[in-house]
């Protein structure tokens, strides 16, 4: 008799531990998953706060490109002075060609297409168009011919400044800077744009 009462506590007990163990895992659940959705929502953030500075994807350029470099001179009579209403033909970026845009900044100097790796890591640039001469560093005299190693002082886009870049081509048409909106992002003062790939607004 008092080893059926020891067996019976026995399996009461083994229940009532079972039972505990499962409602701990239960009450555990809730607090996992509102940890995971707090983490997922502090990423998102983060990527938010990424493409407010650097631009949406697909558009790796600060949405305020900056003031114009140090030394570069305006353009004294430009087609499209600042604060024209323009069609750009260029395509830089995706949706940028056919955008409207307004002139931000007309200049005369010398502009690059440059090829280089970023330092970042990501893949290989080519015919990245435009860098102008006082972007570089320590240029000498413009302008500089086709297959100058260069080093680029320019930040257009990540993993850009201090990079070793080889010179493509160059224009000495006039070039601007630009203000307009592309697939739903603003950007301001964006470098660079010259004068054949830009038409009058209708």
């Amino acid at each position: 008799m008092k080893r059926t009462i020891a067996l019976a506590a026995l399996a009461l007990t083994s229940s009532l531990a079972l039972a505990a163990c499962t409602d701990d895992t239960a009450s555990d659940a809730p607090e996992t998953t509102t940890t995971t959705t707090s983490e997922t929502a502090t990423q998102s953030s983060e990527e938010t706060g990424m493409n407010d500075q650097m631009g949406a994807e697909g558009h790796d350029h600060p949405a305020d490109g900056g003031q114009p470099p140090a030394g570069i001179a305006a353009e004294e009579n430009p087609t499209y002075p600042v604060d024209t209403e323009v069609v750009l033909t260029a395509d830089h970026m995706p949706g940028m060609e056919g955008a409207e845009a307004t002139i931000a900044g007309a200049f005369d100097t010398t502009t690059y297409s440059v090829s280089y790796t970023p330092t970042d890591g990501g893949d290989p640039v080519t015919d990245h168009r435009w860098v102008v001469h006082e972007e570089l560093v320590d240029p000498g005299q413009a302008p500089l011919p086709e297959g100058s190693e260069v080093v680029l002082d320019a930040e257009h886009m990540s993993g850009m400044k201090g990079v070793e870049a080889t010179i493509d081509y160059s224009t000495d048409e006039t070039v601007y800077m630009v203000d307009l909106t592309v697939d739903g992002m603003t950007m301001t003062n964006h470098k660079w744009v010259t004068e054949s790939e830009i038409a009058p607004a209708e």
